[in-house]
């Protein structure tokens, strides 16, 4: 019997096989299912001279030829034909969609008209790691337009920052954020709404984005003999950088940037490594004018991004409805599930 270190060595090195194997098992089984859909989605394409009806009489044969085989649906074969005309000899194909599940694929299929937006939603979801429920929640939440439409966003960061850094900087920065697990109580105030984000620090990580990790609220930092207090201050594993978050429950005022600038110099001096990049802030205000906002970060040294963010209270009636419960969640996962492997 061997030495009880070595075994658990040995069991440990044996469990990390069995789990990579098995990932990949899972993995290039998707990719076959999903390269599998496309090649039935080419087939109906190319015999569509019968009209859609015949996929009816197709799904029918089909069930009593393979009784058991899952995914022969007349409505799946309908979202094969779609799958396989959207991306006809597409590249894209092999490199994102095959990795994303079908499930994924059919969101994508039914939410997403513009094909750039579709393709920034593929990634995003493959690079995140994001489920069906999260996927779908960010399309609710015009993700796209708050993070992938640059135009829109108010920084800094090109002038200040090194490029490779300025541009994940601004990647990774939304205009507005939605904090739509908050609603505004009246006359709330800043450390209330703070609390509140950071007591819901899961759904606030997923808000601002892939890559921040939590250091403190109300982080204490003593400079000349006197006292301060960064409101949220986190650090991004993606950038390797801090990240100063300073919440303002009024529209946006010059001398906000001013002090955050002071607060990135501070967390610069006291707080970084050799190792780490410079650190950058955002300032998330409950209104912005652009025009203002850009003036006052024309002259600041420090990387700044302005936004502003939103509440549940401040969405519109439509998409406040449109933000699933979580039984809503569970039947439609349920739904999805069942229609999807029929």
């Amino acid at each position: 019997m061997p030495q009880n270190n070595e075994y658990f060595e040995l069991l440990e090195d044996i469990k990390a096989t069995l789990v990579t194997t098995r990932n990949k098992v899972i993995e290039n089984a998707n990719k076959d299912l999903i390269i599998m859909y496309y090649n039935i989605g080419l087939k109906l394409i190319e015999n569509n001279k019968w009209g859609s009806s015949f996929i009816d009489t197709l799904a029918k044969d089909l069930k009593m030829e393979f009784p058991n085989l899952k995914g022969m649906s007349a409505r799946n074969l309908r979202y094969m034909q779609k799958f396989a005309k959207e991306y006809m000899k597409d590249e894209f194909l092999q490199e994102v969609l095959a990795k994303l599940s079908w499930n994924h694929n059919q969101i994508l299929l039914d939410k997403i008209k513009d094909e750039k937006e579709r393709v920034w939603y593929a990634n995003k979801s493959l690079e995140n790691g994001w489920s069906t429920t999260v996927l779908s929640h960010q399309i609710s939440l015009k993700l796209y337009d708050r993070q992938a439409l640059l135009e829109n966003k108010t920084e800094n960061y090109s002038k200040t920052l090194p490029t490779d850094i300025s541009d994940k900087a601004r990647e990774m920065l939304k205009d507005p954020y939605i904090f739509d697990f908050l609603t505004e109580k009246e006359d709330m105030k800043e450390l209330e709404i703070e609390k509140e984000l950071t007591s819901n620090i899961t759904k606030l990580l997923l808000e601002l984005g892939n890559g921040f990790a939590f250091i403190g609220r109300q982080y204490h930092l003593e400079i000349g003999n006197k006292d301060y207090y960064l409101d949220l201050l986190f650090y991004n594993l993606k950038v390797k950088s801090y990240v100063v978050i300073e919440l303002k429950t009024t529209a946006f005022k010059p001398e906000y940037a001013g002090q955050l600038n002071f607060y990135l110099s501070a967390v610069d001096e006291y707080i970084k490594d050799e190792d780490d990049n410079p650190t950058f802030g955002i300032l998330l205000c409950k209104e912005k004018d652009k025009i203002t906002a850009e003036l006052a970060l024309k002259d600041i040294n420090k990387p700044i991004g302005v936004s502003e963010y939103k509440l549940l209270s401040d969405l519109p009636e439509y998409l406040q409805n449109a933000l699933p419960s979580i039984s809503d969640i569970k039947q439609r996962l349920e739904r999805i599930n069942y229609e999807g492997h029929e």
